[in-house]
């Protein structure tokens, strides 16, 4: 068998050779790599029950790279118990707004789709992500899971899952490993989608195994397995490629070096052969290279990789008759002077763009869909010959405010490249965030082409509604493509016209240019912009907070001698008070909850101690004060680990570059040190430390040694306050003096430590 498909392909090879390559690596791709099969899987349903297929025959391992992961995330629908499936699926076609002919279209168009069911998707094993993963790490010995998330921001975390490391929600099997990637630059995010299977099966496109995915390539209104935690969404299109062979080793590559970067660990590469390809999946294409293409913005280790937008380029240049794209948005402007040379030409390609009607909230329709019209006006005027044709899929009985979400990134060129991929028509999938396409060329290989011409008319098909043979007869007929689509246009179920759409104005656009970047700002340069650097040396505005504070005490001293607040608060009365509240079974959670408020308002934090400490006494009031402050800490650190770092910036002003520079030790000696002697508010700090990712165990430790001494003076005080309140005799000035004079030694070593850290430095920022 191995002679028999070398020969196969060394005949595929020679067949090859009759046209060139467009495929550059170094260039426009990464590298070139064969793949004995590929799959052009369609729509969630297509997608879930494929990868459940190959990951349920895992045998070493299951390597993720998403946007997004949801382990509630169900991968077969009849799960949710809406029913009989067939009868949800298969709408009439009143329901869906086409006629009975049609309507069965939508339940059969796609043969495929039944095949790859439920016998070969592991039917029998659990049906939500997560637990399905479990399930497998637990009765497979040998089987690793590695997911890698992008550490994302809070704005996006609306339907996100909280993540498992905090211990709520679903917890991961001990082989089940997640972790967030954060080695991106401010306000960028990694999007690659990856899932690769022991090496030899891997998928990759625009789909996240994540909530609010799952579709059929029916789209039917009301269709009730289309839910999240039963709430309903709008009809889902996605599509991902499913291939094999030397391809998905390639991808194991790339993934296990994401991994490395993020996690600093090194993943082993299976050396044992396997074959999880479902057998119920059939190839669309097979012994074909595969080129892999990459979008990674510059970062301190190596240079920003532009190869899918230099891709994009060489693939339009290269059109001669058709270029037809499917993406979630269209606002990259060398893209789109690309196109707009190729209308202008007399004998230009015809160029079909399918987007989707509306934007996802306000915030996105006043930036990228701004930024879309803007760009499709451009094309239009420079249409000159008419062969533009910008379309939505429009479907009858969708709710009022909902569309058929095109969430794809899908373009064929001449029935000769077909890419699909995670990388958006943007500014943003060009230079700014983690990217990856995959695309297949046919290089004079008459059954690729047929595959690729195929795949784009069962995607119109799906879109207008039809049967793909009438795709193919309208498109064979010598029409262009977009003269089909004019011609199968239909009343219920089509493809409409994206209409003109006024522009914005120039300040709208200039705002909205901010969310769709181009090039990567890091955070240290924004701290050079708006933190001017600093020394860490003693000011004259040190010695007038001392001064303010001595001030402080004696004027309060003074209103409780020479008022009536002598007699009314005497030392036996707050004595009392406090050991009466100590008596509560509520009252430590109470101090615990006053550490936590002190952080956010900046209370100082010795009066809690000393209350505790007289209300408790010095023993049980330590530790309750201890509690407190390492409780408040830690969530803080949480709040910076969720906050978007822009807000992190704002919170901490002209301290980040200070603290950034301490924290880069990221060790339990620089937290300490940062603790002893604060360079910020202390929930800054906690802030600062958890945006920048340093370790949870050293954060913690470190806040806890830091936070030691200032709490052990301040039990002493407490301690002695309450003695001297019952009998001043008692008072240990001695004990006093020895705090104070241990305090500041701590202080002044620590000082002189950040002084050291800072000179060290010094000579790399001239370089």
């Amino acid at each position: 068998m191995r002679k028999r498909e070398n020969r196969r392909q060394e005949e595929a090879s020679a067949q090859a050779d009759r046209a060139p390559s467009l495929f550059r690596p170094g260039e426009n791709c990464w590298r070139v790599a064969r793949a004995e099969r590929a799959a052009l899987l369609v729509d969630g349903e297509e997608y879930f029950h494929a990868f459940a297929a190959a990951a349920a025959r895992a045998r070493d391992s299951i390597i993720i790279l998403a946007w997004d992961f949801n382990s509630r995330t169900l991968l077969r629908a009849e799960a949710t118990g809406a029913g009989d499936t067939r009868n949800d699926a298969g709408h009439t076609g009143n329901d869906a707004g086409h006629t009975g002919n049609d309507a069965g279209h939508a339940r059969n168009d796609n043969p495929r789709a039944c095949s790859r069911g439920a016998r070969d998707s592991g039917a029998d094993l659990p049906a939500r992500l997560g637990d399905f993963l479990n399930h497998l790490a637990r009765h497979r010995r040998g089987l690793e899971v590695r997911i890698l998330i992008w550490d994302y921001p809070m704005v996006f975390g609306t339907d996100r899952e909280f993540p498992s490391v905090y211990g709520l929600g679903w917890q991961p099997h001990r082989h089940v490993r997640v972790r967030y990637d954060n080695t991106h630059p401010v306000t960028g995010s990694h999007h690659q989608k990856i899932v690769v299977i022991d090496d030899a099966v891997a998928f990759c496109g625009g789909m996240d195994l994540t909530c609010k995915r799952w579709d059929t390539r029916a789209h039917c209104p009301g269709d009730a397995r289309r839910c999240n935690e039963a709430a309903p969404y709008p009809p889902m299109h996605d599509v991902m490629m499913m291939v094999d062979g030397r391809a998905a080793r390639a991808l194991g590559e790339l993934a296990r070096e994401r991994w490395r970067r993020a996690t600093g660990r090194h993943l082993a590469t299976n050396a044992r052969a396997v074959d999880p390809w479902p057998a119920k999946v059939t190839p669309d294409l097979r012994d074909l290279d595969v080129a892999i293409a990459r979008t990674q913005p510059r970062s301190d280790e190596r240079e920003a990789v532009r190869e899918i937008e230099t891709l994009y380029l060489d693939m339009i240049a290269a059109a001669r008759e058709t270029i037809y794209i499917e993406n979630q948005y269209f606002t990259a402007h060398r893209v789109g002077e690309a196109l707009a040379a190729r209308l202008a030409e007399a004998d230009g390609p015809e160029v079909v763009i399918v987007l989707r009607l509306l934007s996802h909230g306000w915030l996105e329709e006043l930036t990228m869909q701004n930024l879309r019209k803007a760009l499709i006006a451009r094309l239009r005027q420079a249409d000159t010959h008419g062969r533009l044709h910008v379309c939505y899929p429009y479907i009858d009985g969708l709710a009022e405010g909902t569309c058929i979400d095109v969430h794809s990134k899908v373009m064929v060129v001449d029935d000769e490249w077909l890419r699909i991929g995670s990388a958006n028509v943007s500014n943003r999938s060009m230079g700014f965030d983690t990217e990856c396409d995959l695309t297949v060329q046919a290089q004079g290989r008459a059954e690729v082409r047929a595959g690729i011409r195929s795949f784009r008319d069962g995607l119109l098909a799906e879109h207008l509604g039809v049967e793909p043979e009438r795709v193919a007869r309208e498109v064979g007929r010598g029409r262009s493509v977009g003269a089909a689509i004019d011609a199968l246009r239909s009343p219920g179920r089509t493809l409409r016209r994206l209409d003109h759409e006024p522009e914005a104005s120039e300040t709208v656009m200039s705002i909205a240019g901010l969310a769709d970047p181009e090039q990567p700002v890091e955070l240290e340069n924004l701290v050079s912009q708006f933190a001017p650097r600093s020394e860490v040396r003693r000011r004259v505005g040190d010695w007038a907070k001392v001064l303010a504070l001595v001030l402080l005490v004696a004027g309060l001293t003074a209103l409780w001698r020479l008022t009536p607040l002598a007699d009314y608060l005497t030392a036996e009365r707050i004595t009392g008070w406090a050991q009466a509240f100590a008596r509560e079974r509520w009252a430590p959670l109470v101090v615990v909850g006053a550490h936590v408020v002190s952080a956010a308002i900046l209370f100082p934090r010795p009066l809690i101690t000393l209350f505790a400490v007289v209300a408790f006494g010095p023993w049980l009031g330590f530790a309750w004060s201890m509690c407190g402050i390492l409780f408040a800490a830690f969530l803080t650190y949480l709040a910076g680990m969720r906050l978007d770092r822009s807000v992190v910036r704002r919170l901490s002003g002209r301290q980040l570059e200070r603290i950034i520079q301490v924290l880069r030790e990221r060790g339990i000696v620089a937290m300490t040190a940062l603790r002893l002697v604060p360079l910020a508010p202390f929930a800054v700090e906690g802030v600062i430390a958890g945006a920048i990712r340093i370790k949870l165990r050293d954060f913690m430790i470190g806040t806890g040694l830091g936070m030691l001494p200032g709490t052990l003076a301040a039990t002493v005080f407490g301690d002695q306050l309450e003695a001297g309140l019952r009998d001043p005799v008692q008072v240990n000035y001695w004990l006093i003096g020895g705090v104070v004079l241990a305090l500041v030694a701590a202080s002044l070593l620590v000082r002189r430590w950040l002084l050291t850290t800072e000179l060290r430095r010094e000579p790399r920022r001239g370089q």
